[in-house]
């Protein structure tokens, strides 16, 4: 089975109008701060009120707040639209984190798609070509479905710090687009519709930042996303990092996946002498680093289930006490439709980062906003453009439901537990993928990004479940085993049904039948 999204942008082509703008502008001003140019002046007013005037050329139209990989990626991508965009980023230097460091190659080919692949260069970037799964000594190479594309398609590990200030260098370099490091305290409303944000300035001032649409990216710590959504956020567990070095990897180039004990352990290289290792912990409490306790649990609980190639590395690591801890969170979208404002990456929609899919939902979230941005010339119809951008909500669910459900839907799965059902379904999941063919390139695919179908899910989600039952009742169905059967069946379906249901069934199995999938542009909006 073959699956491939054909994926194709628009080029503007008015090149003399494109040309006598760009006189108009100006040359573009430079900033000295961490190698990024910061392009405009900030005009402020006398009620200090600021309406980022860009080039003394307008005002903005839209304001986004944080400038992480969703944010760094959606000004660039709207700037490059001739969008007048103010970004608003707590701290502008190089972000230092343990996640967002694999892009899947479903997410790689939106970055293509939004003309930022190049960010990827010059940070020694890895290419990942799939995983190895390891469980009870066995192993499997699990590849991605590759064969349809140009080499250069494949998966992206890297440090997430050099991937983000790649791309805020991107969105700096346009004239129409600038970066601001400061907190935005709080959304500016005016009878239920956003007008903009309430933010202080690195230098300690307190300004007001107004535009017609302000997207909030402020990352899954966000403060301000209990004005725009519902959140019911999920702590299932842990990822404890440490980084390898002076090792390889038993599989070159791809991510490793220990189904380990109490739950998986994860290896995939971030650099070309570095290899990420990721150690989950289930629940919201970790063993405490500061009094030795971490190091005593890796040592004597996790580096037993290590492949042999990496363990000497992963001791090392432990002696060496970078040892860093993230808490894992999952939260369904479950917006606001708010004048104004929208909701975008981390701060509207998370899943577990088992399946390394968080980037690219946000880029593909990025791609279809954009495509419903470009007809609009005035966004200063808040009402309209918010009824409008209710078709963004349905229109994304296929995508981003299909990875977030099979994030949380396999971690489940991979997690040991002393329920003999439970045990039975991580057996025939990893025997499943190991049958190889579609048995592995299909699911594969659904995590890879290449194929993000829920239909397709659900189906081979349960075909793992069925094929769990084939082992229990050959050669012998025993009424043990037969219990046994229908104990895990019961399991899988409790395991998938209600990350499902959070998803959203009708939005995510039958978009077409939701009115807001067939929202058109308002005609206002057409013109100038």
């Amino acid at each position: 089975m073959d699956y491939n999204y054909a994926l194709g942008g628009i080029v503007a082509s008015i090149l003399g109008f494109v040309f006598v703008l760009n006189i108009l502008r100006g040359k573009k001003k430079a900033g000295a701060s961490i190698g990024i140019q910061y392009n405009g002046v900030a005009k402020t007013t006398e009620n200090g009120i600021c309406g980022s005037e860009i080039d003394g050329n307008g005002r903005t139209e839209i304001i986004i707040v944080g400038a992480g990989v969703a944010g760094a990626a959606l000004a660039y991508t709207l700037g490059k639209d001739g969008r007048r965009v103010h970004v608003i980023e707590r701290d502008l230097s190089e972000p230092d984190r343990i996640v967002g460091e694999l892009l899947q190659p479903g997410g790689y080919l939106k970055l293509i798609e939004l003309g930022l692949e190049d960010c990827v260069d010059q940070i020694d970037a890895q290419q990942v070509f799939g995983y190895a799964l390891y469980k009870d000594g066995k192993n499997t190479r699990l590849p991605y479905p590759l064969e349809k594309f140009h080499s250069d398609v494949s998966g992206r590990s890297f440090h997430n710090g050099r991937f983000i200030q790649r791309m805020r260098e991107k969105a700096a370099s346009l004239p129409n687009v600038t970066l601001e490091q400061g907190i935005v305290t709080s959304l500016l409303e005016e009878r239920g519709t956003v007008k903009g944000v309430n933010y202080k300035t690195k230098s300690g001032h307190e300004l007001t930042a107004i535009a017609p649409l302000t997207i909030v990216c402020d990352g899954c710590f966000s403060n301000l996303r209990r004005s725009l959504c519902n959140p019911k956020v999920d702590n299932p567990s842990c990822f404890v990092g440490l980084i390898l070095e002076n090792c390889d990897l038993p599989h070159a180039n791809h991510g490793h996946v220990v189904l380990g004990d109490p739950s998986p352990i994860l290896f995939y290289p971030i650099s070309s002498t570095e290899i990420r290792c990721l150690v989950d912990v289930p629940g919201q409490k970790v063993p405490s680093i500061a009094n030795g306790e971490m190091a005593h649990y890796l040592k004597t609980v996790v580096a037993p289930q290590v492949p042999s190639e990496v363990h000497a590395a992963f001791l090392a690591a432990i002696d060496k006490g970078n040892i860093r801890t993230m808490p894992n969170r999952s939260m369904p979208a479950s917006p606001y439709p708010t004048p104004g404002a929208l909701l975008m990456g981390d701060a509207f929609n998370m899943r577990h980062p088992l399946t390394g899919g968080g980037m690219t939902v946000a880029l593909s979230d990025i791609a279809l906003l954009r495509d419903l941005l470009r007809p609009l010339r005035n966004l200063h119809d808040a009402s309209a453009l918010c009824k409008y951008l209710e078709s963004f909500y349905t229109l994304r669910k296929p995508v981003a439901s299909t990875i977030n459900t099979l994030a949380g839907a396999l971690y489940k799965v991979f997690c040991a537990s002393p329920d003999p059902a439970r045990k039975e379904m991580r057996q025939a999941c990893f025997n499943y993928l190991s049958l190889g063919g579609v048995f592995s390139s299909g699911p594969i695919a659904l995590l890879s990004g290449l194929n993000p179908r829920p239909l397709s899910l659900v189906l081979h989600f349960f075909a793992v479940a069925i094929y769990g039952v084939g082992r229990l009742l050959i050669p012998f169905p025993s009424p043990n085993r037969m219990w046994l059967g229908a104990r895990l069946i019961s399991g899988a379906s409790g395991i998938i049904f209600p990350i499902i249901k959070a998803e959203g069934v009708r939005q995510m199995f039958f978009p077409v039948t939701v009115p807001a999938y067939y929202r058109n542009p308002p005609p206002v909006q057409l013109h100038n």
